[in-house]
């Protein structure tokens, strides 16, 4: 076998349904880079950081790509649902695979709280009678049922979410350098681009201010590695999925980069706020009728898009987590349709925290969970790099086969990343607001070592390395 060839001995039938096309596949990583945190966060880091939000992006954006191109080459060596958490247990142990496992899980119920929260604001814009918990309890009662029918349903209606997200953005630049360049609506008059830098400059607030947003804008960014999860049920993983992470740069140079430079001219930064969607103030303000209508219902279907990936993911990780004997057993069982329906509707249920969320503290169930999740996306990330850095360091020493789709820089950049990873992980820390999720993280730290305490008495050989070992084969 080849370099060029998927290491196909070593990836398990894992007995789910290879039903998600080349087309879902594209469209999955599409939309796992436009979500909620482009259309709802970057309101807050807009107001905090002014036209400098731009730089923070595209500074975020570089290292997603150095993330992502890490992923690929591990899931080009061997693709498999348990993804980051496989690859975790796989190069450092056991006990990593497990904490990767469930704290991947928990940023996707948390994620999955922190978009349904979303979406019943945006419901707000045209029924603002309508009490936010639910809203949000209808959507997630529809999702779930969406996610227990098939992988090809989960596909199919995440195209389509994708779709309207990515017409809509393309959409939205269009018109706002149709305003800037000809002048039309009720801001032509004052839509210039010398707004990213005539009020207060392009650091209005301080290169530290700016600087401070990042964690924001990280969680604007989770969900990328999605398209990773998607390896068991790809039908053709060595194909869509470079694809699909190559791309990554152009997506996020025309939807994050591209999107915040036309609205920031047109509508100077000053008139954005925290708990608005700057796409449809952008929108309202050009005073196009119907404009901030759509721009809502976009950001609707970009809000119930993450929700329904979250929903896919947590049961897909706790199967993983259950094949290995470090989660219940029942949450390793498919359905007739082969959908892991015990560990999703487990998932579904404690994303009705979310619910509750909005009853008690509408106003800052928004902030509590992006926090968490943020955190825990960070955690994924850096076991992301540092088992890429255990797996180009095996194949330099010959352990392993090299990947048909090596990263460039090699373990280079990976350190880059996460050093960057650690550098927002003090500036959450620092920011008192945020800070709230570490106190979670810590928390959820003393959870797992008992869990992991408790297992261990139960099943001595978890604790045994799987590592290189088991997978020593050069050939």
């Amino acid at each position: 076998m080849t370099s060029a060839q998927v290491d196909t001995e070593n990836v398990p039938e894992e007995g789910y349904e290879r039903g998600l096309g080349s087309r879902q596949v594209q469209m999955i990583a599409i939309g796992g880079a436009i979500g909620v945190g482009l259309f709802m966060g970057a309101g807050a880091n807009i107001a905090k950081a002014g036209p400098s939000i731009i730089l923070m992006y595209a500074l975020a954006g570089v290292v997603i790509f150095f993330i992502m191109r890490a992923l690929g080459e591990l899931l080009l060596y061997r693709p498999v649902s348990g993804s980051f958490a496989e690859y975790a247990r796989e190069f450092l142990g056991p006990f990593f695979g497990f904490v990767t496992g469930w704290t991947y899980w928990l940023m996707w119920v948390v994620t999955g709280m922190a978009e349904l929260t979303a979406a019943a604001i945006y419901i707000h814009f045209w029924f603002p009678e309508i009490p936010q918990w639910v809203s949000a309890l209808v959507f997630l009662v529809v999702l779930f049922g969406v996610n227990l029918i098939s992988v090809k349903i989960f596909g199919e209606v995440e195209f389509w979410f994708s779709m309207i997200k990515v017409t809509a953005i393309i959409g939205m630049i269009v018109i706002g350098l149709g305003v800037l360049t000809l002048g039309f609506s009720d801001a032509g008059d004052t839509a210039t681009v010398s707004n990213l830098w005539a009020h207060d400059g392009f650091f209005p607030n301080g290169i530290g201010s700016s600087l401070m947003t990042l964690q924001g804008v990280m969680f604007a960014y989770l969900a990328v590695e999605l398209v990773g999860v998607t390896a068991g049920e790809s039908e053709n993983p060595e194909k869509t999925l470079p694809k699909a992470i190559n791309t990554l740069p152009w997506r996020i140079i025309v939807f994050y980069v591209g999107a915040l430079l036309v609205i920031l001219s047109v509508v100077k930064w000053t008139e954005f706020s925290a708990g608005e969607s700057p796409f449809v103030h952008a929108f309202g303000k050009i005073g196009i009728p119907l404009a901030a209508g759509i721009v809502n219902f976009v950001v609707l279907t970009a809000a119930l898009s993450s929700c329904n990936s979250g929903m896919y993911s947590t049961g897909r990780m706790l199967r993983d987590l259950a094949s290995n004997s470090e989660a219940p057993q029942a949450f390793g069982k498919l359905n007739a349709r082969k959908t892991p329906a015990v560990g999703i509707t487990v998932s579904v249920a404690l994303m009705g925290i979310g619910v509750v969320l909005n009853y008690v503290v509408p106003e800052k169930a928004f902030l509590y969970v992006t926090s968490v999740a943020t955190a825990a996306g960070i955690w994924t990330w850096m076991m992301i790099l540092v088992s890429h850095i255990r797996y180009r360091s095996a194949v330099d020493a010959g352990r392993l086969r090299a990947s048909s789709f090596p990263a460039p820089g090699g373990a280079l950049f990976s350190w880059v990343a996460l050093l960057f990873l650690i550098g927002v992980t003090c500036m959450i820390a620092y920011d008192k607001d945020a800070r709230v999720c570490l106190y979670v993280a810590a928390g959820w730290a003393v959870a797992l070592g008992v869990g992991w305490a408790v297992l261990k008495r139960r099943n001595p050989q978890l604790t045994e390395r799987r590592g290189d070992a088991e997978f020593e084969k050069v050939g």
